[in-house]
């Protein structure tokens, strides 16, 4: 079976570009699993950014939900990049789907796929408690998955200041 990458670190630590990096060492083309959604100004323009940077050699595929499917679609054209968990997770939380069961699922089917898979999330537990429901379900959520996620990966890194530690 594949490798699986797990990559997490703080906002703007550099995660996606070493993912991208970590993603091209296994080969060319590679295949861009977006969880983003270009709902506003802002998204549009890192969504953008993203593309620009990785420039040619990546087939993108939008991915907002089903994100085991298009890992099963895309399974055999490639190592796949996805960018990234906390969003998708977002995406769940917000259309009322059920993160855990989704989740779950996902930690499930990475050991079965046969190219290689890079996840790029969040690490959002660093800072304080969040003041509102949503923000702190959110914060447990995403702190499950990554969990689970990492126990499924083969490798773990946290990204500090743009320099990959290696956990697992």
């Amino acid at each position: 079976m594949a490798r699986t990458i797990l990559i997490t670190g703080g906002a703007r630590s550099g995660k996606s570009r070493i993912a991208e990096a970590e993603t091209l060492r296994f080969a060319m083309p590679a295949i861009y699993i977006a969880t983003a959604e270009a709902r506003d100004d802002e998204m549009r323009a890192r969504i953008a950014e993203h593309q620009s940077r990785r420039g040619d050699g990546w087939t993108t595929r939008a991915a907002p939900l089903d994100l085991v499917g298009a890992l099963d679609a895309t399974d055999g054209a490639g190592p796949r990049l996805v960018d990234c968990l906390t969003l998708w997770l977002s995406n769940l939380m917000l259309s009322g789907h059920d993160w855990r069961q989704a989740g779950q699922g996902l930690a499930a089917a990475l050991p079965h796929q046969r190219d290689p898979v890079v996840i790029v999330t969040n690490e959002v537990g660093a800072g304080i408690v969040p003041d509102n429901v949503l923000a702190r379900e959110f914060r447990d959520a995403a702190g499950l998955l990554n969990q689970w996620i990492a126990g499924a990966a083969d490798d773990v890194y946290l990204v500090v200041a743009g320099q990959p530690l290696k956990v697992k």
